[in-house]
């Protein structure tokens, strides 16, 4: 990297963390701080820079001592994108659209009419310069090429088992919580090992009357289009309506656009005729619209209360309870497992098309807009989450 390229990945590497702490970069970042900037990056661009590799910039941009580093132009592209506000997109259509790294150049070209002191007065001339710049970027698309084909398409792959649930070490792992209730919230670990949530008053299903609202979800980016998600819960056991527990697949965070929801729930009502209450899996599909319907694609009982409370041994069906999602295009395949071992098999439950493309992944417990129904907790053991090749059969 010449002078003047430092230059300006000093200056946008600086703008970046300005951006997201609201200080200037004055010493190296730490682990905490690159992951939340890492994860800063991705929400707002699509794209992923490692927090590794931003720690490292960190002590290059301010001549802290360590090896010399070599941002690619994708990753300066990731940079510009992010600090110039630029709309979402994913590697691939970045790949598809936008191959050449506009916004690189374009902060550059910025950068030098701010500060024009900072070019060199022994340059390269324009067309070697120009010609040099168009073999650097095909050079590196052929990189991002082999390496997209050597990997299948992955991306990401993401697990967290809750160990730890303090909030620093939540948002360091691309969590981050949304309608906070601090009550509550500040049980999330009174189970240790788990992430407790409750089944607080709020729904997002459409209404007219009511404002779609999901105390303490807990929100986790997606990374990639085609994917498969985990989710294991311990020891749920839902009795009145409509406690639930699960995830919300969404387009957006503000509960007003496509959705889908997978939970374990509970339902003793049908219309105006109450029947023997059942513990089901449930998945349901919403196009956001308040004025719409929501579509139930899935709905597989999965104990009778009555029963069980015959025989409270079958209760136990529900101490390992999980849920998987794979998504490929607009296919979504919903699995589920429950038992009393934890290696219980997966067995399908629906394969659906919906034209939804989901950005944020949410953990969730709730009870509908009722003030009758209890709070109980859902404690969540694991998530998992992996990017997949697009295309697998």
């Amino acid at each position: 990297m010449n002078n003047l390229d430092f230059s300006v990945f000093a200056s946008l590497f600086s703008a970046a963390c300005l951006k997201c702490f609201g200080h200037a970069l004055e010493e190296p970042l730490t682990e905490t701080e690159s992951k939340l900037l890492y994860n800063r990056i991705f929400e707002q661009t699509g794209l992923m820079i490692g927090w590794k590799s931003l720690k490292n910039y960190s002590f290059f941009v301010l001549s802290e001592p360590g090896k010399q580093e070599n941002p690619s132009t994708a990753t300066l592209d990731t940079l510009a994108r992010y600090v110039l506000d630029v709309p979402y997109t994913t590697e691939t259509e970045r790949k598809e659209k936008e191959p050449h790294y506009p916004y690189w150049y374009r902060y550059m070209e910025e950068y030098l009419r701010r500060e024009p002191e900072a070019v060199p007065e022994r340059r390269v001339g324009p067309r070697k310069w120009i010609g040099a710049s168009i073999i650097f970027v095909l050079l590196a698309a052929a990189i991002i090429t082999l390496t997209w084909f050597h990997r299948g398409g992955s991306f990401a792959h993401f697990t967290s088992d809750f160990h730890t649930v303090n909030e620093d070490s939540l948002m360091a792992d691309g969590w981050r919580v949304q309608a906070k209730d601090s009550v509550y919230w500040g049980r999330r670990g009174e189970h240790p090992g788990y992430l407790t949530l409750f089944t607080l008053k709020g729904d997002n299903w459409p209404d007219s009357m009511e404002r779609p609202v999901i105390r303490n979800l807990l929100l986790h980016a997606l990374p990639c289009d085609c994917w498969t998600l985990e989710v294991h819960l311990k020891d749920f056991v839902p009795r009145e309506n409509w406690q639930q527990a699960g995830v919300l697949l969404m387009e957006d965070t503000s509960l007003t656009g496509k959705s889908l929801r997978i939970s374990f729930a509970y339902n003793d009502y049908n219309g105006a005729f109450p029947r023997s209450g059942s513990i089901l899996i449930q998945a349901i599909t919403s196009l956001g619209n308040r004025l719409d319907k929501p579509e139930e694609i899935a709905h597989i009982p999965l104990l009778r209360t009555d029963s069980a409370d015959a025989r409270h041994i079958l209760y136990q069906d529900l101490a390992h309870a999980a849920l998987r999602i794979e998504r490929q295009g607009t296919k979504f395949r919903i699995l589920y497992a429950n038992g009393a071992m934890e290696n219980t098999a997966f067995k399908a439950v629906a394969s659906h098309d919906f034209a939804m493309t989901p950005r944020y992944a949410g953990l969730f417990a709730l009870k509908g807009f009722v003030d009758s129904a209890a709070v109980i907790p859902a404690r969540f053991r694991y998530f998992s989450f992996n990017c997949e090749a697009c295309g697998k059969p």
